[in-house]
């Protein structure tokens, strides 16, 4: 897979806020197949950094419930990628 398929968007929250100033930590949704080193080597080619860790988590969204049934949430995959302290990356 390319660099540009594994990474599909920073994930820009309260809590992703927080980690990127305080740990110099990452977040990033990505491509449900992606392994570890796929999603170290893929940030490191499109940010030009150094990538210290990688970890991932799979995450459900709330069923829905509508008149003709439930509805499963879909799954997307994140990923929290720390990078070294002389580095930044610029996602605005």
């Amino acid at each position: 897979m390319e660099a540009t398929h594994i990474i599909r968007r920073p994930v820009v929250t309260e809590k992703a806020s927080t980690q990127t100033g305080a740990a110099n930590r990452y977040t990033f949704e990505v491509d449900g197949r992606a392994r570890k080193d796929q999603i170290k080597a893929a940030v490191q080619q499109l940010y030009k950094v150094r990538v210290l860790a990688v970890s991932t988590q799979i995450r459900k969204a709330r069923d829905k419930q509508y008149k003709y049934g439930l509805v499963a949430g879909a799954l997307t995959k994140r990923a929290i990628v720390k990078v070294h302290p002389e580095d930044k990356i610029e996602l605005f």
